[in-house]
């Protein structure tokens, strides 16, 4: 079992940039697949950014694409969401999320293990 905290969250302005970190406790952080996933208010969780447990494969949502990277430390037990060029539709409460078994996917149905978000706020 892994447990996830994430930190980094704020209010910025648009165009600004904010990097969100997730923490995960145990020893066998570097056996599990991470992803990012949002959710704003009124709206279904989606999914943001996602990571291999080496860290060569990522995949990215469309609407993040080119603005946000995915990346961990496996030393740390962290994962990382740097998150650059924000838009006020960037705005939600972000997740991270861990994944024992399979390959990188951007279903949430398939992450075992979830964090209890740091909220990002963007004005216009």
């Amino acid at each position: 079992q892994v447990q996830l905290v994430e930190s980094g969250g704020g209010l910025v302005q648009a165009g600004g940039s904010l990097r969100l970190s997730c923490a995960a406790s145990g020893r066998t952080f570097s056996s599990y697949d991470m992803g990012w996933f949002r959710q704003a208010p009124g709206k279904e969780r989606e999914f943001v950014a996602a990571i291999s447990r080496s860290g060569v494969s990522t995949h990215y949502a469309d609407s993040v694409k080119g603005r946000f990277t995915i990346s961990r430390d496996n030393a740390k037990n962290t994962v990382y969401l740097q998150m650059n060029s924000l838009k006020p539709e960037d705005t939600a409460l972000y997740y991270c999320a861990a994944r024992l078994l399979g390959t990188v996917t951007s279903s949430r149905d398939e992450y075992n293990y979830w964090g209890q978000g740091t909220q990002v706020t963007v004005s216009s």
